[in-house]
């Protein structure tokens, strides 16, 4: 039985995981932290990470930015490991994640989606074969209307794992509105599309000449983002210190 902690318990995903775990026999939580405490849950809830007075085999955090200071100072003293979820980090974060990751275990990835991830290994197969024949490569990404930041960060994960694969030799262009000039060989172009209550849309389309081969991922619901977390918190149960991303929970 693997034990969580999970932090940001009451906001929307933390609730989502909460429901997926009390239907799971592998996980259970063990305490929450949340700054209100809705008395909606099962387990008790702390109001901060440091007041936490329950031990557990490992942190799932979607929380805010603001908070993630204190959870890698808790984990990194105590020796929890840590799925974290938290988007929009400061550069002083994520250097604070590396350092917090010498003491204990930390898995951070762009998307914690487990199709998302399978897409990143494939994707640079795909573009071994496909990048030196010609295939021009697009992504479009699609999100709901609330979404503040474009294009996603999973859009860039894609692009980054085609351009890792292809010794970084591409380019990326957002907009092409203010350039007219044909198309560059070595260019990714990204696009982002806002609309309704779209939770995530992402096409990556290989065109060449008379073909086109395009790999699609479509996000229902959150769910399957605390689908993968808590995949992720089992595998990350007694994982020596180190840096881990989702590639490691899918192998």
């Amino acid at each position: 039985m693997t034990k969580v902690i999970m932090h940001g318990c009451n906001g929307k995903m933390g609730q989502t995981i909460t429901s997926l775990i009390a239907a799971d026999d592998e996980i259970e939580i063990a305490a929450g932290v949340d700054a209100r405490d809705e008395g909606k849950n099962s387990y008790p809830v702390f109001e901060s990470i440091e007041a936490c007075t329950v031990e557990a085999d490992v942190v799932i955090d979607f929380s805010v930015a603001s908070a993630v200071d204190g959870l890698l100072d808790y984990c990194a003293a105590h020796k929890v490991p840590c799925v974290l979820c938290t988007t929009g980090l400061s550069e002083a974060q994520l250097a604070k994640v590396k350092t917090t990751a010498e003491k204990t275990a930390v898995l951070k990835s762009a998307n914690m989606s487990l199709g998302i991830n399978m897409l990143l290994k494939l994707l640079k197969e795909a573009a071994q074969i496909l990048s030196p024949a010609g295939f021009d490569i697009e992504i479009v990404e699609k999100h709901h209307n609330q979404k503040v930041d474009a294009p996603s960060g999973t859009a860039l994960a894609l692009a980054d794992s085609i351009n890792e694969q292809m010794g970084r030799e591409f380019a990326y262009v957002y907009d092409r509105s203010q350039v007219r000039e044909k198309r560059a060989a070595k260019e990714i172009g990204i696009s982002a599309v806002r609309g309704g209550t779209i939770v995530g849309d992402h096409d990556v389309i290989f065109a060449g000449a008379d073909e086109v081969v395009t790999f699609s991922h479509r996000a229902y619901s959150k769910a399957v983002f605390g689908k993968g977390a808590i995949q992720a918190a089992k595998f990350l149960k007694g994982k020596p210190a180190g840096m881990y991303d989702m590639a490691d929970v899918i192998g």
